[in-house]
């Protein structure tokens, strides 16, 4: 559990007001706070520290806000409270601004020394405590997975993880490693991993009732994207430990459900590889015949997470779920059309995608992307079905959904989520590094449609 978060009803009282409600709040207070906070100019925005008269003791903090429903507003108070504990005086909004508050705290550790916490919130209520603590603590799995540097975070990394995380909520875990992989049909990711000393992988979680309806999460694990023979350059590479991102999403939502204990039959699947450079990498020009049969010209190399996807959205589909949904740090041109704090979804059935899009305003938007069709003819190739990266430089976002999609149902209520899955800039609650995108959006939808 993390410390931030205390299960305690002690704790210097903190009262949380908008700048509008801030007069009217003055007007109630001891004379003596009323002289203070006009002496130091404070109105309404940020913290004030307010003493007992007689002892000079710290009595009460007063934190101004603009907005109330602003989920980020506790990571606002990380860097502004004194050391101590303090108890939110309005119950409401204690379990906003402690999920705010504890990830504001976050730093990743394992490779440099950290500073202890010094700053706590206490939770009177222990179910609201529990139920923090696990959203709190899925932000951080996946956070961790990203910033895990990739020495450190290849596929069988990435598997003891997803291991050890079945074993905790009485779920069953598989995988499928290096030759198994052909023996067993999955050529396309074993095509994209097999030039790596790290054996390409193909991960699997299940979790659930046999009987609960089936929603099947699919995760891209590319550990270390180099590009390939198309070698990315420096700067193209160096933050490519992220491109495992996908799967650090689902690792997270596939938390949550469990923790949460949701009704559902959960399966995540997650193909686990490293793009690397090596005399037996895949090459442009080279034709691959995938899972569900389709043969794929490589167009670009540098278009493996496609790849890799495709055979498990096949292995998926195998099992007709309710629900598929897929997670990839997938193309650069949706983070051109949308920025990095904004993921982009793209959904089969179209009131699904605009049902997550309203469910995830304010805490974790997403934004509606179009499964254009007349764009599929630009992954046509002359030598066979497909081709894995179409030529055009324009619409890359949509035409790589589009490459999914030939290996989705047409039936299928299913949804690509296209995410940064880091943050550029600090932000309240949001330091700079990997970070869970798309993930509170799915939950609430699964939420709303099977709890």
């Amino acid at each position: 559990m993390t410390p931030y978060l205390q299960f305690s009803q002690e704790g210097t009282p903190l009262e949380i007001v908008t700048q509008d409600q801030y007069p009217q709040w003055l007007s109630k207070q001891p004379k003596a706070w009323q002289h203070w906070l006009s002496s130091i100019g404070y109105q309404g925005k940020g913290v004030a520290l307010l003493a007992d008269k007689k002892t000079q003791q710290l009595k009460q903090v007063v934190f101004g806000v603009a907005d109330l429903n602003d989920p980020w507003l506790g990571g606002q108070l990380v860097n502004q409270l004194p050391a101590g504990q303090f108890l939110i005086a309005d119950a409401e909004l204690r379990a906003r601004v402690a999920f705010g508050f504890a990830l504001g705290h976050y730093q990743f550790a394992g490779y440099k020394e950290r500073a202890e916490p010094r700053v706590s919130l206490s939770m009177p209520d222990q179910d609201q405590w529990y139920e923090v603590q696990f959203k709190v603590l899925a932000q951080q799995l996946c956070r961790d997975l990203i910033n895990t540097p990739a020495n450190d975070m290849m596929p069988e990394h990435l598997a003891a993880v997803m291991q050890e995380l079945a074993e905790g909520f009485n779920g069953q875990f598989q995988q499928q490693i290096g030759e198994e992989l052909l023996a067993n049909n999955f050529p396309c990711i074993h095509l994209v991993g097999r030039a790596s000393t790290h054996e390409p992988r193909l991960l699997e979680l299940r979790w659930g009732q046999a009987d609960a309806p089936k929603v099947t999460l699919v995760g891209k694990g590319v550990c270390f994207d180099s590009g390939g023979l198309d070698l990315k350059p420096a700067s193209g590479m160096r933050l490519m430990k992220k491109d495992m991102g996908g799967a650090a999403q689902v690792l997270g939502l596939a938390y949550l459900i469990m923790a949460f204990n949701l009704p559902i039959q959960l399966r995540v699947l997650v193909p686990a590889v490293e793009n690397a450079v090596n005399g037996n990498a895949f090459r442009p020009g080279d034709v691959v015949r995938t899972r569900q049969g389709l043969t794929v010209e490589i167009d670009n190399t540098d278009a493996e997470g496609r790849l890799v996807l495709c055979d498990a959205l096949a292995l998926a589909e195998e099992e007709e779920p309710e629900l598929l949904i897929d997670f990839a740090t997938l193309t650069g041109a949706c983070r051109v059309a949308l920025g990095t704090e904004l993921p982009g979804v793209f959904a089969q059935q179209l009131a699904s995608g605009q049902e997550l899009m309203q469910l995830g305003q304010g805490l974790d938007p997403v934004w509606p992307m179009p499964l254009h069709a007349p764009y599929a003819e630009l992954l046509n190739s002359e030598v066979a079905d497909m081709v894995n990266s179409a030529a055009s430089p324009y619409g890359g976002a949509i035409t790589a959904a589009l490459f999914l999609q030939r290996f989705v149902k047409p039936e299928r209520d299913w949804l690509h989520l296209d995410v940064m899955a880091w943050n550029i800039r600090p932000l309240p609650g949001r330091p700079v590094g990997g970070e869970a995108m798309g993930i509170w959006s799915v939950f609430e939808l699964l939420k709303q449609r099977f709890a």
